[in-house]
């Protein structure tokens, strides 16, 4: 069996798909698309036909690389309203006699579910915080250790029922099956998880185009996340307000020409652009640089508030990830406002260097970390579209784009 996922995160500034396969305990790129985002806002759907229109052409673009329809799918749901909390539940072994087996691992998770009522809320994932057997406490991994009760501790994460209803029932109307749910602050963590993030307590911050989202980890574990509207997409409005152009013109004065902070800035760098009233303009990168800097300044700030009243224990970490931080010296910007700790993330899926497909990788290698613990054997594609997939040519693969197939990259995904 090729162990094949794929991950759909829909978010307000593009569509992100990315198809991995999982051979020898590491995760190798197959596919990856980017496709503009319609009818999508703050991450919900305000037009489902726009939207499903965007979905469908990312996912194309995908089909098309690698020669195999997509019919199965992790999906990312919006995390407005997201709720965390403390579930327990124990229960005995199935068999004494050989120690705690995948079944006893998904029993116990199972019964700590169903002992929180859901209500008006929708269940999206329980994360084991630790497993107890018999006295023995605060254990990572249970599996063959000797006992008769086997107990644990997670977080339960809710959210309301229309943010994961609305995207189940987009992507089944486009005949795409959703197999599991997630929300990107959970992916955002798998992304960058590692034995010192299993330690500590930290934030990663997804800056995207109209949200940055805060999120809080205590050990390897989201315990509570926050978001502010304001993004990315508020530094491509001073531009264009500043120089009187479009959006779309002061998008492409961010990505190709300005820096995050004004530090590294040349004066005499110039770039011209058209202006609303029909005129050239030359804008030097010092200045361009200064009003990017100034917006990234106050959208970090608001994080520093949410931060404060998230926790008020010491972080220990700090990543910043999302499409906004791949802008060239950011990590002065957040240094500047957050302190030593903070960090720009790095997603280590060669053939992925953006960090916009943060969350869409994270959901995979969560994903089949689940799997793992409950010791499950499964793939999105039948053996059919596998043995297609074998023959995809490399020629192919080779004359792709950075939204193409990448090389392989060992990313043990238990690490």
């Amino acid at each position: 069996m090729k162990h094949v996922y794929t991950s759909v995160d829909i978010g307000s500034d593009s569509i992100k798909v990315v198809v991995c396969e999982l051979f020898q305990n590491k995760l190798n790129l197959l596919a990856a698309s980017s496709y503009k985002s319609r009818g999508i806002k703050k991450g919900l759907i305000t037009d489902v036909e726009e939207a499903s229109t965007c979905i469908r052409e990312a996912i194309s673009d995908v089909e098309e690389m690698l020669g195999i329809p997509i019919k199965r799918v992790i999906a990312s749901i919006p995390s407005y309203f997201a709720e965390y909390s403390i579930i327990k539940a124990e229960v005995p072994l199935q068999d004494e006699n050989i120690g705690v087996t995948h079944e006893d691992v998904s029993e116990v998770l199972s019964q700590a579910v169903s002992s929180k009522p859901l209500e008006e809320r929708e269940f999206v994932t329980a994360l084991p915080v630790d497993f107890r057997v018999d006295e023995k406490a605060g254990i990572k991994d249970p599996l063959g250790l000797m006992g008769s009760v086997i107990g644990v501790r997670a977080i339960l994460v809710t959210t309301p029922k229309k943010n994961v209803y609305s995207v189940i029932t987009l992507l089944e109307k486009l005949g795409i099956e959703v197999v599991d749910i997630s929300i990107n602050n959970i992916g955002d963590l798998y992304s960058f998880k590692n034995k010192e993030i299993d330690q500590k307590i930290g934030t990663i911050i997804n800056i995207g185009s109209e949200t940055t989202s805060i999120s809080l980890y205590n050990r390897g574990v989201i315990v509570k996340s926050s978001i502010i509207n304001m993004g990315g997409k508020n530094v491509d409005s001073d531009i264009a307000y500043m120089y009187k152009t479009d959006l779309e013109t002061a998008r492409n004065l961010k990505h190709s020409f300005a820096l995050a902070h004004k530090r590294n800035a040349n004066v005499s760098d110039t770039y011209e652009i058209s202006t609303s009233v029909d005129k050239s303009l030359k804008v030097n990168q010092f200045e361009v640089s200064e009003i990017v800097s100034s917006r990234l300044e106050e959208i970090l700030n608001l994080v520093k508030k949410e931060l404060n009243i998230l926790t008020t224990k010491q972080i220990d970490y700090m990543i910043i990830t999302g499409g906004t931080s791949n802008m060239d010296d950011i990590e002065y910007v957040a240094s500047q406002v957050l302190g030593k700790n903070v960090s720009i993330g790095n997603v280590k899926l060669l053939g992925i260097r953006n960090n916009k497909y943060s969350s869409c990788v994270g959901n995979i290698v969560y994903f089949i970390s689940k799997l793992k613990l409950r010791g499950k054997n499964y793939s999105m594609i039948s053996n059919e579209d596998a043995s297609t997939l074998a023959t995809v040519r490399k020629s192919s693969v080779e004359s792709a784009n950075d939204s193409m197939l990448g090389k392989i990259f060992g990313y043990f995904f238990n690490e």
